[in-house]
């Protein structure tokens, strides 16, 4: 770090004072405990100072940081409990708009991303259609200047309170099917959509079942041309993967669950004492700095969003494992349903438990760890 990155550092510190207080902390700091009004709240906010897109171009809403300020800024959130805001539109949905949109789509949907005014959701999976994508079989049929949607999306986070969804859809059932799919963005209002709640193994409510019956959806809402939306979500994915490797969340979690483990942690014999987790905590903790190297490597064979995603989501698994194995017995619901106290991270108590359940879900969404093992061989091996 030079001294202009921790002069940075100390300005993002001095905002995260001034906007969270301890209430508001660690309050929605998981994809999981986000919420409609923490999500739009924090967005604002980071955009009345101009850093609610930082990896946008700055024409369109960036911040023009290098790589460094860029870490820094998400660490610090990462350490404040900042809430999370909706990687649906900023991190996904919106570079897409920015490279491939019409003039027209961007400037209706843009703006609105960058100041939380606009929530997206992902209209990807189906019942049977998860890893093997291609299998989809929401039908888009053209009518005039509109298509008509029937079919039906599932374990679509956030779809309960999204205003649109971008969406892939069949156009064309014959030749291969990568070639039949388009992309589509969806108003969430518009008639024929009925969302359906799924209550996950963690026992909170994000995910949900779609349901399309005649949805008209204007052919101006289609990004690129019929049947490109295979490429067009590959690209996507690539900005997925990416984010899903989260090395800023683990690094926190890691350093709380060394602290929680050890001498002050109030356990009568602390945890870190035990050579098995103080060993697994080491791993770990090479294993953090080994994503953290190839986040910052350009140009390594082995360097890419499968990579990372690959990495990151199983290290996020193997840290909430370790964390329910030193909590044991305090991780279970308390009789009256309350749990015990929970650390700042969920490291502790009744959360341990239910992000230890979530975690699972990691190497799943994304594209599943045996699909990213399978695209990174043929990348290294050519």
């Amino acid at each position: 770090m030079t001294e202009s990155d921790e002069a940075f550092r100390a300005e993002v510190r001095a905002f995260l004072d001034e906007e969270l207080p301890p209430a508001r902390r660690f309050v929605a700091h998981r994809l999981e405990m986000m919420t409609q009004d923490s999500a739009r709240g924090w967005q604002a906010a980071l955009a009345r100072r101009g850093w609610s897109v930082p990896n946008w171009p700055v024409e369109f809403g960036g911040t023009g940081w290098s790589a460094a300020q860029s870490a820094i800024f998400v660490e610090e959130c990462s350490v404040a409990g900042a809430p999370l805001t909706s990687a649906f539109g900023t991190s996904m949905i919106g570079p897409i708009l920015i490279a491939r949109g019409t003039d027209a789509q961007r400037r209706d949907h843009l703006p609105p991303i960058v100041t939380g005014e606009r929530l997206w959701c992902q209209g990807y999976s189906e019942p049977g259609a998860g890893s093997d994508l291609a299998a989809l079989r929401t039908r888009a049929t053209l009518d005039g200047d509109h298509y008509v949607v029937d079919g039906q999306k599932l374990w679509t986070t956030q779809a309960h309170w999204a205003d649109w969804m971008f969406c892939l859809v069949r156009t064309d059932a014959s030749g291969r099917p990568q070639n039949g799919i388009s992309f589509l963005l969806i108003d969430m209002k518009s008639p024929g959509i009925d969302v359906r709640p799924i209550r996950s193994i963690d026992g909170l409510h994000h995910l949900n079942e779609v349901f399309f019956d005649g949805v008209r959806v204007p052919v101006a809402n289609r990004i690129g041309a019929e049947g490109e939306g295979w490429q067009v979500a590959k690209e996507l994915l690539g900005h997925e993967r990416q984010s899903i490797a989260n090395v800023a969340a683990s690094r926190v979690a890691l350093a709380e669950l060394r602290h929680w483990a050890g001498p002050d942690s109030g356990f009568l014999t602390p945890p870190i004492d035990e050579p098995a987790i103080a060993i697994r905590l080491v791993e770990l903790e090479r294993r953090l700095s080994g994503l953290a190297a190839l986040e910052r490597t350009e140009g390594h064979p082995g360097r890419g969003p499968g990579s990372l995603k690959l990495l990151g989501s199983e290290l996020a698994q193997d840290i909430a494992e370790l964390a329910i194995r030193i909590a044991g017995p305090e991780a279970l619901p308390m009789p009256d349903g309350t749990g015990t106290p929970v650390s700042s991270n969920g490291l502790a108590g009744e959360e341990a438990a239910a992000n230890f359940l979530f975690a699972r879900a990691h190497s799943i969404y994304g594209g599943t760890s045996e699909v990213q093992r399978t695209l990174i061989a043929r990348t290294v091996r050519g």
